[in-house]
């Protein structure tokens, strides 16, 4: 009689496994500096990786130029949470580094912007 298989166990669940092993089951993680459109970039191209893991060298591979944290998500085809514990990785490693956007300094808001977005979301 053929037992049911389990559903972690699925041929489909192996990179979610995978992702769950490489980061140690971190999930989330507290990185207030990493945001959708910080910019990361590798420091030290050209140099050997410390960490073995495949995920890591694409990375390194994808941030020979500034890239947002949203771009890496996207081209690894992963949550941006679990990107950015992978990112955070590689920044504490001091193997890559960012730069977040500026933030608006004062209370006043741009309308000329906002008018600008508005028009141009009403445009689609």
């Amino acid at each position: 009689m053929n037992e049911p298989r389990e559903h972690w166990y699925e041929e489909d669940a192996g990179p979610l496994v995978r992702l769950y092993a490489v980061t140690r089951g971190r999930g989330r993680v507290e990185r207030p500096e990493l945001d959708l459109t910080t910019l990361v970039v590798d420091a030290y191209p050209g140099m050997a990786l410390r960490r073995t893991e495949p995920e890591y060298t694409v990375i390194v591979r994808l941030c020979r130029t500034p890239l947002s944290v949203a771009e890496v998500a996207a081209h690894l085809r992963l949550p941006v949470t679990m990107a950015k514990v992978l990112l955070g990785d590689l920044i504490d490693d001091g193997r890559l580094v960012y730069r977040s956007p500026p933030v608006p300094t004062g209370n006043s808001s741009d309308m000329g912007l906002l008018h600008a977005v508005l028009a141009g979301i009403r445009s689609l």
